[in-house]
């Protein structure tokens, strides 16, 4: 068993999924109809309401640091179908916000002597092709890299890693292979402290995954994966110069300098 606070929680489908092996410390929704239905189905789990006062009740020691941060931030500013405000909108600049409460996570539970949290994020596939970079500021955010990582071409990969001060891994899920009647993709990616095996999470082996597809041939998603672009970005100090660097699984690689106008 482990333990979770849940961000933009909804009606709490993370829950409803994970109640036989963890246990929810808090959630965080403010509209008014979901967190009725928090509290009819989980009285017993204070609703915290507004993220962005979460750091400083985790500091402070109001609310105790999860084992596992989850939750999936707005993501009308960065839907296709919305107006693709990205961080210059409120509700998508949240995404910025959990950084800082993941941060507050891992530093209590330093201080308690306890592994760093989990944090498990998801979001529509147009956050990783966003004007203004917004996935590679989280993706620098969380790893804590002081310039906005960059993606090798026009848009991010559907999947990919970053290993820094804390290792990253996201890939576009479509729910179509997961016995679900209709074709949703979305982005998960899940971070913490390097050293841990976050990937083993997102990524299988090499094998064939078992998940349903629509044609019911387990063989046809494994390759479907295989085939997109799996991205490796990394941070090396050459000469006192930044670099980032990355391939695919399709072949290629690349080496770029980060410039100061990145940011």
């Amino acid at each position: 068993m482990f333990t979770y606070g849940s961000v933009c929680s909804g009606i709490e489908a993370v829950t409803c999924a994970w109640h036989t092996f963890a246990t929810p410390l808090w959630f965080s929704e403010i509209e008014p109809f979901p967190s009725a239905v928090l509290a009819h189905h989980f009285p017993n789990v204070p609703n915290l309401g507004d993220m962005t006062l979460l750091p400083q009740k985790i500091l402070n020691r109001e609310i105790p640091a999860p084992d596992v941060l989850v939750g999936g931030t707005p993501c009308q500013a960065f839907s296709v179908a919305g107006n693709r405000q990205s961080l210059n909108d409120d509700w998508g600049n949240l995404t910025l916000v959990l950084i800082h409460i993941l941060e507050a996570i891992d530093y209590v539970r330093y201080q308690n002597g306890q592994r760093p949290c989990v944090l498990v994020w998801e979001n529509v596939p147009g956050v990783l092709s966003t004007k203004d970079n917004a996935f590679g500021h989280l993706l620098a955010g969380l790893a804590q890299e002081s310039k906005p990582l960059q993606p090798a071409g026009r848009k991010w990969t559907n999947a990919g890693y970053v290993h820094s001060k804390r290792t990253l891994v996201w890939r576009t899920l479509d729910a179509q292979y997961f016995g679900v009647a209709q074709r949703r993709k979305r982005v998960f990616l899940v971070a913490s402290a390097r050293g841990r095996s976050v990937a083993e999470i997102l990524v299988e082996r090499q094998s064939l995954s078992g998940n349903i597809t629509p044609c019911g041939n387990p063989q046809e998603n494994s390759t479907a994966f295989a085939e997109s672009s799996f991205g490796a970005y990394r941070s090396t100090n050459i000469a006192g110069t930044l670099k980032r660097c990355g391939g695919a699984l399709s072949g290629g690689h690349y080496t770029r300098n980060a410039k100061p106008d990145d940011c």
